[in-house]
């Protein structure tokens, strides 16, 4: 009797692996399309070979989205090296042979040319591209992009020391349905947040150049509605040029910008028709920062960062 038993039970087992393991691919895509991209990668697809191909499929495909798994995480030196960068790219060149040409966002970051390159000539419909904190991202893979996935809504390049006012000028010239454009740089201001994580060559690498991508941005894409450059060193000037060639704007973050006063945004902004929100530098900057004699006296950071959280 507790022989028969233990048969019924081995094969009611047996029945409900079948079952699992014989899944249509249709009611397969149903499942997997309901889990998020990170957790079809450490879970479905190293279940069985069926389920492999159906994570595979290119309706799964056409968003590659790890952003939100860095941003739950503590940022890590490991995100630094190599070997980390090396296994993003992996994972992103799966993805887009997958997609069949069908991926429309990419989301990462701590990628490089090797993948950006494959991505501009397999994934010309690509309308989102955030790739924050890249080192080894430079302006020959962006050059690519620009050419090849004209129909860019979206670019985020915060973080990416090599990539220079040269891609922010291909991407304005061939990528006419951009509209918005996150160009933050790290906060320079007070480094600390960053030492001991990010390596000292790169937080030193910092671009200097900010009033020569105001002017790029403000010649090629006037389409914008979206801009943040936050930290950015760009003058009045450059937030002129910004302000008079982007006259679409709605959103401007500009927390950071130290070298900005109020009324220099004020003027800048006041023809801004559309403008709804305007975040303006509110920070503490430590006195050691900048030399008394770029200002000579204290008394200018009233004028200079006019603030409620700024105390001397």
């Amino acid at each position: 009797m507790e022989c028969k038993e233990g048969t019924r039970e081995t094969d009611a087992e047996s029945v409900l692996i079948s079952d699992w393991a014989e899944l249509t691919h249709e009611c397969l895509l149903n499942i997997l399309s309901r889990l998020t991209f990170e957790h079809r990668w450490t879970g479905p697809m190293f279940v069985c070979k069926p389920w492999l191909n159906a994570c595979k499929d290119p309706s799964l495909n056409s968003v590659f989205d790890l952003e939100t798994r860095f941003d739950s995480s503590s940022e890590s030196t490991r995100w630094w090296t190599p070997e980390f960068e090396r296994r993003i790219d992996s994972m992103l060149r799966s993805v887009i042979t997958w997609s069949n040409c069908n991926l429309t966002q990419i989301l990462t970051r701590h990628c490089s040319d090797l993948s950006l390159n494959f991505a501009a000539q397999r994934c010309p419909n690509l309308q989102v591209l955030s790739i924050k904190s890249c080192p080894r991202v430079t302006d020959a893979s962006m050059a690519q992009i620009a050419y090849h996935c004209r129909n860019l809504k979206l670019l985020d390049i915060s973080y990416c020391y090599e990539i220079s006012h040269e891609s922010l000028s291909l991407i304005g010239r061939n990528c006419p349905n951009l509209k918005i454009l996150k160009r933050n740089l790290m906060n320079w201001l007070d480094p600390s947040q960053h030492m001991g994580i990010v390596p000292d060559e790169y937080l030193n690498a910092c671009p200097q150049d900010g009033d020569t991508e105001a002017a790029v941005i403000a010649k090629f894409m006037p389409q914008l509605e979206h801009l943040e450059i936050r930290f950015s060193k760009l003058s009045a000037k450059g937030l002129g040029s910004i302000c008079e060639g982007c006259s679409q704007l709605e959103h401007l973050d500009l927390s950071g910008c130290a070298n900005l006063t109020s009324r220099d945004i004020l003027n800048a902004t006041s023809n801004l028709k559309d403008l709804k929100e305007v975040k303006k530098p509110n920070f503490y900057i430590p006195r050691s920062v900048f030399h008394t004699e770029r200002y000579g006296h204290w008394r200018l950071y009233d004028e200079r960062f006019q603030t409620d959280v700024f105390r001397i």
